[in-house]
């Protein structure tokens, strides 16, 4: 029992077994004896034999730290971040972004369905501020739509207008729309009216309100938080829902407005873009133009920053898009060129980091705004030419309406999962996602991410691009090198991309 007690004790402590009693006998005889020299022995001198205690110290461990409490949970992972015992930590992570960046290319899919039922082509879209399922959609035949996109359906259709539907926006409520078209007319509407009718029962949609102007309007843009709205067309009109004509009108020397657009942050402020290629700012407290500024080509559509109230983009006919400040706009504070063609709409994220835009070339490309290049290229076969974009308000999906009269949701990440995730995904992802960031700027990694698979004729057309804006660079090279040296400045493109700047102006 003794012996027993022994190993037990020494299997409990992680200690070596002691030797059987059979060993300990042969080492007895084998060993000398120490105490005979000395006569007596060591229990006759010390007396009786007492017990020592020993303090020993063990490893004590809680089972709740380490196991599982179900089947299904993951097993808990105790690892030792000391970098001694993982030299190569540094390659494993660097193989592993590697393989996350060809993953999210191959598992890249971003369309996800069309909404149909529109007879001509789809020229303008707007999306509520307070939900994120209603959009709204007009088309060059005059036909106003209204979408449930969760459900994929259309709640209710109007004839809204004779020719074009030009604009619409929603007013601070979000409960009425305006929209305007070629027939002279601005039209108020109330979204939740006819939400159970069926489709097809055009004619009992009718409208709050119909406002007649004196000519075509081209845009709509209503304020955010008053009742008024804005018209382009031969001049900006600002209007009051509850007045006929209207309140005010702004003109700087421009034959047709091409696009109005509110501030959402500065809201008494709104831009406006011209056939002319200027750019002109008001401020409708102060009835007067602040700034102008004149491009070397017009501008198509424009859109504020919704977290940064002095920004905003416009979308030119020279197939790039340009960030101004409206404190300075004598420069351009970035360039955005990828495009190949004419850019037709833009719109801002809500998180005011990247925006969308829809171009002649039948592509749609999503910008970080201090990026000059496009992150991402969606592209169909059966796409037309993008007449709008839209950003959804959960910075989730892309809404494009196009040439051949339907409406796509596109993912704003090609690669994101729309599943719901668990935890561990949810934190496998993160880890993922730290890790391209991190070795983003490696040439494998790099020359991976930026590959993107686009249609031959704009392949061919961005090659045709690079290759005239390369001969301009040489051309001014060259200049400057036979000319007297200071008479050719050298430009930024920046700063070369602005033709001049006007001084404000009151009406």
């Amino acid at each position: 029992s003794r012996f027993r007690a022994d190993d037990e004790i020494a299997r409990l402590l992680f200690l070596r077994k002691p030797d059987p009693p059979h060993r300990r006998a042969r080492s007895r005889e084998r060993s000398p004896a120490p105490l005979a020299a000395t006569g007596g022995s060591q229990q006759a001198r010390n007396g009786p034999a007492r017990d020592v205690m020993v303090n020993i110290k063990t490893i004590s461990r809680s089972e709740e730290d380490y196991a599982r409490a179900r089947k299904r949970d993951v097993d808990k992972v105790f690892r030792n971040p000391d970098p001694k015992l993982h030299p190569f930590e540094k390659a494993r992570e660097y193989k592993r972004a590697l393989n996350a960046t060809k993953l999210e290319k191959v598992f890249a899919k971003p369309f996800l369905f069309a909404l149909d039922g529109h007879m001509d082509s789809v020229w303008c879209m707007e999306t509520l501020r307070d939900s994120l399922r209603i959009l709204l959609s007009g088309a060059c035949d005059g036909e106003l739509r209204v979408w449930n996109i969760a459900e994929r359906r259309c709640l209710w259709s109007a004839k809204a207008h004779d020719g074009f539907v030009r604009g619409i926006s929603c007013d601070a409520t979000a409960r009425r729309i305006v929209t305007c078209g070629d027939d002279s007319t601005v039209k108020l509407w109330k979204i939740s009216q006819s939400t159970k009718r069926e489709v097809g029962k055009d004619g009992n949609v009718k409208p709050l309100a119909t406002f007649l102007g004196k000519s075509a309007y081209v845009a709509v843009s209503h304020h955010y938080k008053d009742k008024t709205f804005a018209t382009a067309g031969s001049v900006v009109d600002i209007w009051d829902q509850r007045r006929s004509d209207p309140v005010h009108t702004f003109d700087w020397g421009a034959d047709t407005i091409n696009t109005v657009k509110f501030n959402p942050v500065e809201v008494n402020v709104l831009a406006s873009s011209a056939n002319d290629r200027n750019i002109v700012l008001y401020d409708i407290r102060a009835r007067a133009a602040m700034r102008k500024v004149v491009l070397h080509m017009a501008t198509n559509a424009i859109c504020w920053n919704p977290m940064e109230a002095f920004n905003f983009s416009v979308a030119n006919e020279d197939t790039n898009c340009y960030t101004f400040d409206m404190r300075k706009l004598d420069r351009a504070m970035n360039i955005h060129k990828d495009h190949v063609k004419a850019v037709m709409a833009l719109d801002y994220a809500p998180t005011g980091k990247e925006f969308v835009t829809g171009s002649y070339d039948k592509t749609i490309r999503i910008f970080p705004v201090a990026s000059g290049h496009s992150r991402e290229v969606y592209h169909t076969r059966r796409m037309q030419r993008i007449f709008s974009v839209q950003f959804s308000r959960d910075n989730k999906y892309v809404i494009s309406g196009s040439d051949d009269t339907n409406i796509r949701l596109w993912k704003a990440r090609a690669a994101e999962q729309l599943k719901i995730m668990l935890p561990q995904e949810r934190q496998k992802q993160n880890y993922l996602n730290k890790l391209k960031k991190r070795f983003k700027h490696q040439p494998e990694i790099r020359k991976i991410a930026r590959h993107k698979h686009v249609p031959k004729q704009i392949l061919k057309a961005r090659k045709l691009k690079h290759t005239i804006a390369k001969a301009r660079a040489v051309k001014e090279e060259r200049r400057r090198k036979h000319s007297k040296p200071g008479s050719v400045k050298n430009k930024s493109a920046r700063d070369s991309k602005v033709v001049t700047k006007g001084h404000s102006r009151t009406y």
